[in-house]
């Protein structure tokens, strides 16, 4: 199959979602319910998952949706500044993860794949609103040693609040570093910055995690 058959339109992937959506909202479920019974009595496998979405099948595409959405959702509040900017980015990536399903290697992992698409939409929405401002490449001398052991104490729920209350160029680059693994090489290159305003902006965005751990504890 060639790339261009493989690739869906923007305005059906867009619509696609936007359908989605709506049956997770619960105001359109009545469309995908003679399917329900079907995939219970006989679950399909991976590939043949991946099969109908190329298809366009609506059916497996819910099922793609709704398998991934609240991992993916987690992924997108951690890079978000509130729930509504989460969810703009989640769909945005599901989009493009309709878009371009017929590009996806099979036998390789699927998570990994999705996972990747999501993360590259909330760079790329990052890069669009980055300004370059100075207090973003301050130099980090005087920081005290940050210790987030306390962490541990407190819900996941918590501390992507936590998280979402840094500033977007500390929150994107705990995001890469911290959690995906990324080395600072590759942060500077992905966020087009100095590997020394990765590190500076890593350094105090743990510190205002800190920060903000220790005044809730002593509220």
């Amino acid at each position: 199959m060639s790339a261009k058959l493989r690739k869906l339109s923007l305005e059906a992937a867009t619509n696609m979602v936007l359908a989605l959506k709506s049956y997770i909202s619960g105001l359109n479920k009545t469309t995908f319910m003679a399917h329900d019974a079907v995939i219970k009595l006989n679950p399909p496998n991976e590939e043949q998952i991946i099969d109908a979405c190329i298809k366009s099948e609506r059916w497996a595409q819910r099922w793609l949706y709704e398998t991934y959405y609240g991992q993916m959702m987690s992924i997108c509040q951690r890079y978000a500044y509130q729930e509504d900017e989460a969810q703009d980015l989640l769909h945005e990536g599901f989009i493009k993860i309709f878009r371009y399903v017929g590009s996806y290697k099979k036998g390789t992992s699927l998570t990994a794949w999705i996972r990747t698409i999501i993360v590259n939409t909330c760079i790329d929405y990052y890069r669009k609103k980055q300004r370059r401002r100075s207090e973003d490449i301050d130099d980090v001398k005087g920081l005290q040693y940050v210790d987030l052991s306390v962490i541990d104490q407190i819900s996941a729920e918590e501390i992507i609040a936590l998280v979402q209350k840094l500033s977007p160029a500390y929150r994107i680059v705990f995001n890469l570093s911290v959690i995906e693994g990324y080395s600072h090489k590759e942060i500077a290159e992905m966020l087009e910055i100095n590997e020394s305003t990765s590190r500076s902006n890593l350094v105090k965005a743990r510190y205002k995690l800190q920060e903000m751990l220790l005044k809730n504890s002593n509220d």
